[in-house]
């Protein structure tokens, strides 16, 4: 992936994790984007009751993931990071 494509991408999870963000804040939390590998995992920080809810893996891999790699293709997975 060249450095244009990336920056092209991140806008796209960015502007999906948009989306996904107000579904979140309904419940006191929140993701916050960190990083996007050149393969294609995106790096999120789960914030507020997101960040110590114990389906906090239920949410990431199948909220938010699935809505992320449903809207940008080139997403191959989406992971954690404290």
């Amino acid at each position: 992936m060249t450095d244009e494509e990336k920056v092209v991408i991140e806008r796209k999870v960015k502007n999906a994790l948009d989306q996904i963000r107000v579904y979140l804040q309904q419940d006191g939390g929140d993701v916050e984007y960190v990083d996007m590998t050149n393969e294609g995992v995106v790096m999120v920080r789960l914030q507020g009751h997101c960040g110590t809810c114990p389906h906090a893996m239920m949410t990431l891999k199948q909220g938010i993931e699935t809505a992320v790699k449903n809207a940008i293709p080139e997403v191959k997975s989406v992971e954690r990071v404290m």
